[in-house]
């Protein structure tokens, strides 16, 4: 049996009826990350000793077995792990050892998740190409020369390689859904206040969000159901349980109306790109759909992120410009600086587009009930290439210009996922993004299912998977 490879729901559903161990599962997974992982660098600490004396102890144990009845995961390196080292990928915190867990860890915990090691990120998940200092670049399980995204894209690769059968990642400005795409796996960007988190300086934040990596749907539907559901120490999370994610995701979508957009209302799109996709879209009008080429306004978006983000820059890592300016990357000291340079007005302004995107976004999908487009707006580009400074011929000005496609859509707190829709010429991974309503999470889940159901493009294994 190829573990590794296995659906995590039917891995547990063997586990459960004692067809398989815990500690045959944990074997399995370690011996790909020691296969892969010295090839991609998407787990950057291991901890296989500890993981497998778990696994054992729950063999041993007798009664019902926990929700993830004994799964790996690897947290991403921004997530508190107690005891465990945890560096946001920045020389400033190289051996931060926290004293707690955050709430995440604690949840996936307690539902019977085994802790096999982090995944690598960005300095402060800052930028979508996985890279720092303290352990380098993460490659892509598909074309070692090219990025697995980011910022959760040690997760994603990870995932993509067989050495977890699941992953969390968080969502900024296309965290969850960039890597994903990169790594022809699932990457979910729920509703903000669906999966709470704590601790978080801003506790009522709702830009960034946490959420699931997987190869399938309904496999991130189930590690969303132990991640999500209230909690009061964050004071934005929905109150819905996270057990709305473990009922069956299959549904008739016959005569839903759906908005087809290829570039998001002019965004630069790299041709490779709309021509994959392009193939995909008679699979929705197979499924029923109403398939119409349409595309909400997004006007003031970029002027919104941009200002929002750089607020939250500076109110998280301004005191390190004094202290630690020359251990910070270019990019973070530039957004940190842009947020000290903001005035109340521009701040302002900001939140007064942000709302404006929203109710147009919210609006227009009163008419359909998704909107579906490209996640990012060129295939996985060299690794070594800190960001793209062009798309399409078209010249871009920072290190955020190139994640519009997917920060478009965080700016207004809609529902997204990323999910495989085919691979370049040149074998690398397409996903397509699905935008739901306003908190219709379930929904956004349902239709991604549906079309990986048709396509099967996630069965598509890398090379290296061996």
């Amino acid at each position: 049996m190829d573990i590794p490879f296995t659906p995590a729901k039917h891995l547990v559903r063997l586990m459960r009826a004692r067809k398989l161990s815990a500690t045959e599962v944990m074997q399995a997974f370690i011996a790909q990350v020691e296969r892969a992982n010295p090839k991609v660098n998407a787990i950057v600490t291991f901890l296989p000793e500890q993981a497998l004396k778990e696994a054992r102890a729950l063999d041993r144990k007798k009664g019902p077995k926990p929700p993830l009845a004994g799964l790996p995961i690897a947290y991403k390196d921004l997530v508190n792990t107690r005891g465990i080292r945890t560096t946001l990928g920045s020389l400033v915190y190289e051996d931060n050892v926290p004293m707690e867990d955050a709430l995440l860890v604690e949840r996936l915990k307690a539902a019977g998740a085994i802790t096999l090691g982090k995944t690598n990120t960005p300095e402060f998940g800052a930028g979508s190409n996985t890279f720092n200092k303290v352990f380098g670049a993460t490659r892509n399980p598909y074309d070692l020369s090219r990025t697995a995204g980011g910022s959760s894209g040690g997760a994603a690769a990870a995932v993509a390689s067989g050495m977890l059968p699941f992953a969390d990642g968080s969502d900024l400005a296309a965290s969850l859904r960039n890597p994903g795409n990169y790594c022809n796996v699932v990457g979910f960007r729920p509703t903000p206040g669906r999966v709470p988190t704590y601790p978080a300086v801003n506790a009522w934040d709702t830009q960034p969000v946490l959420g699931p990596i997987a190869h399938t749907v309904e496999d991130a539907a189930f590690l969303l159901s132990a991640m999500a559901g209230p909690d009061r120490r964050a004071p934005v999370s929905i109150s819905e349980p996270g057990s709305l994610f473990a009922r069956p995701l299959k549904r008739s979508f016959k005569k839903v109306r759906i908005a087809w957009t290829r570039d998001f209302g002019g965004l630069p799109v790299e041709p490779d790109v709309t021509t994959t996709l392009e193939k995909q879209r008679a699979v929705f009008k197979s499924l029923g759909c109403v398939v119409e080429e349409a595309c909400p306004d997004f006007s003031g978006a970029t002027e919104a992120f941009e200002t929002l983000r750089a607020v939250s820059f500076a109110m998280r890592y301004a005191p390190l410009l004094e202290t630690h300016r020359a251990e910070l990357k270019d990019t973070v000291i530039w957004n940190i600086e842009q947020g000290l340079a903001l005035d109340g007005a521009k701040i302002a302004r900001a939140e007064r587009l942000r709302t404006e995107v929203y109710q147009r976004l919210r609006a227009f999908l009163e008419k359909y009930e998704f909107l579906l487009g490209p996640v990012n707006q060129l295939p996985p580009f060299p690794v070594d290439t800190e960001y793209p400074t062009e798309i399409a011929g078209v010249k871009l000005f920072n290190y955020l210009d190139w994640m519009k496609s997917c920060y478009y859509i965080t700016l207004a707190s809609h529902p997204a996922i990323s999910v495989p829709a085919g691979f370049t010429p040149g074998g690398l991974p397409v996903g397509l993004q699905i935008v739901g309503r306003y908190r219709d999470d379930v929904g956004v889940l349902q239709l991604a299912h549906a079309f990986e159901a048709e396509t099967r493009v996630w069965q598509r294994r890398p090379p290296l998977a061996g």
